[in-house]
């Protein structure tokens, strides 16, 4: 996968079959995706289309805080997985609070996003830059 993501051409120059590859990424990210859909579906007890929206946020920011770059390059799934626990943790301790309006979440969830890009190192070179 990282290969044929890299570059196709370059992918199929070194062999593996390309077509099937991109194939199967499909199938698994929709089987995944169908999957994630039912199991939502059964925790909130309703089949509402519009349930998600808005959630985008917290997808990008969880996988941005465990480590995987908006630039492109790699990232690792056990990192992602620590960000949703970040989140979640945040998102708990303001809900338990009481005290704070539930718009504090995404305030305080778009800082941390922030200061992990805008701490994020460079990832190219500053001679690649340069023309």
């Amino acid at each position: 996968m990282y290969a044929v993501g890299g570059g196709e051409h370059s992918a199929t120059l070194m062999g593996p079959r390309v077509a099937r590859t991109k194939v199967m990424v499909y199938v698994i990210s929709g089987t995944c995706a169908s999957l994630a859909g039912i199991l939502f579906a059964m925790f909130s007890r309703s089949g509402y289309a519009l349930t998600g929206v808005g959630m985008e946020l917290d997808a990008i920011a969880a996988v941005v805080i465990g480590g995987t770059l908006l630039v492109g390059g790699m990232g690792f799934v056990a990192g992602s997985v620590v960000g949703v626990m970040v989140l979640g943790l945040i998102q708990t301790i303001i809900t338990f609070e009481g005290t704070l309006s539930s718009w504090w979440t995404k305030i305080v969830i778009g800082v941390l996003l922030l200061i992990f890009v805008i701490l994020r190192p460079n990832t190219f070179p500053a001679e690649d830059l340069v023309p």
